[in-house]
């Protein structure tokens, strides 16, 4: 791992680092915000959404002003495996930068897209080697197809990220055409796998303990046709899943309504990670 670029923020640091992944096979970036203090920290994932990487979050989201507030740690990886060699597609949502946080089954994706496994596993022990968070206290949150990721890799690891929200997630990708094109390509036709990627699937067969949290913009021109948090909630519901949607009129998909309500999104994680 090499650090690439530093900066003195809020009191703490906001560093990006490379390194060579063996789960991805290829080089990967990530950033960290570490707020002051000696820690160790509770540490909170964030998980960018189609086209995005590190940069996003830590650019146009404000998150080092509340991180430094409450103590916690921030960690975000980039959205896909990258570079020379790395399968790719001509449209924004499939392909380099939309990784979907799956492991893709069919070539010529198969090769390098594994982004659950690099998030879960490999990024987890760089991360916990290098930095001083706590490992008994993570969260996971993001934003659109990053939302999909924090709801489904909450509810596949309960245990390893305790708490969880989002931003305008991909609630249902197996009903919508953001999900049908990235998992047909990545996960092949058979929709039972689909359903292993998807959070509203998944919460019905095993709901947490924790409080979700989601964000939505009813001015956001991806609600009707790609979120459907309706379908989220009626999940949930079913489930007897705690959770929380409150829907912001005027407000759209944008890093300004993320930036908007970041400050209640890490106070959720910084409380629920306490102690």
């Amino acid at each position: 791992m090499k650090t690439t670029n530093s900066w003195k923020s809020f009191g703490g640091t906001l560093s990006v680092h490379e390194h060579d992944s063996s789960t991805c096979r290829c080089p990967m970036t990530f950033a960290v915000y570490t707020p002051p203090g000696e820690g160790p920290f509770p540490v909170l994932w964030y998980l960018s959404g189609l086209t995005c990487s590190w940069a996003n979050p830590m650019e146009k989201s404000g998150l080092q002003a509340h991180a430094a507030k409450y103590g916690v740690m921030v960690v975000a990886p980039d959205t896909s495996p990258r570079g020379k060699g790395v399968a790719d597609d001509e449209a924004y949502d499939l392909g380099q930068g939309a990784g979907f946080y799956l492991t893709a089954t069919q070539a010529p994706w198969s090769e390098h897209y594994k982004m659950d496994v690099y998030v879960t596993e490999e990024l987890q022990e760089l991360v916990f080697d290098h930095f001083p968070g706590d490992p008994a206290r993570q969260g996971v949150f993001g934003h659109s197809m990053g939302g999909h990721g924090a709801l489904t890799l909450h509810l596949k690891n309960p245990d390893t990220y305790r708490s969880v929200s989002a931003f305008s997630p991909i609630v249902a990708p197996s009903q919508v055409p953001w999900g049908h094109k990235a998992f047909g390509a990545y996960l092949g036709e058979d929709r039972a796998k689909w359903a292993q990627y998807d959070a509203s699937e998944l919460v019905r067969e095993r709901p947490s303990q924790a409080k979700i949290l989601i964000d939505q913009g009813v001015a956001d021109g991806f609600l009707e046709e790609q979120l459907k948090p309706e379908l989220f909630e009626a999940a949930c519901a079913e489930a007897g899943q705690d959770l929380t949607v409150r829907r912001h009129e005027g407000y759209d998909h944008s890093y300004y309504f993320i930036a908007s309500f970041m400050g209640d999104h890490i106070k959720h994680h910084a409380e629920a990670l306490r102690g």
